[in-house]
């Protein structure tokens, strides 16, 4: 007996789907950056706490770099997906990595949001110092 789909995608080929448009969209952000003279340090940098998407560096600055792709979205959509609890995992994260690599505890830090493929916006919609932590 076979199933019958009706044009469903199951939940595996939705993650999937979703996964290979993030990586899409990563290596949009990424070409961006190094178009825009930003060398790429580390990307898909994880611990148990969260995951940067990519971390690059232009001149004294070190750039914490969240990537959302959001074909169908808008600014609440990514408001949404940028909440204060994504970001405070980010900002955790970086903090991670600034101990781990002391090299780079000279540099100026940042965190971006490289958003790409938003309706009304430029393909890849680079927001510079989008959020920094609360002291």
């Amino acid at each position: 007996m076979t199933e019958k789909n009706d044009g469903l995608m199951s939940v595996k080929q939705q993650t999937a789907s979703k996964k290979s448009i993030g990586n899409s969209g990563e290596e949009k952000a990424a070409a961006f950056l190094l178009s825009s003279e930003y060398s790429i340090i580390e990307r898909n940098f994880r611990t148990r706490e969260g995951e940067i998407d990519i971390i690059a560096e232009k001149g004294d600055v070190l750039i914490f770099a969240e990537v959302k792709t959001l074909p169908s979205g808008g600014l609440e959509t990514l408001a949404h997906e940028l909440n204060l609890r994504k970001q405070k995992r980010i900002i955790k994260t970086a903090k991670y990595f600034l101990a781990k690599y002391r090299q780079y505890s000279k540099d100026k830090i940042r965190f971006d949001v490289l958003v790409i493929d938003m309706p009304g916006f430029d393909s890849v919609y680079h927001i510079v110092d989008a959020f920094s932590e609360l002291v």
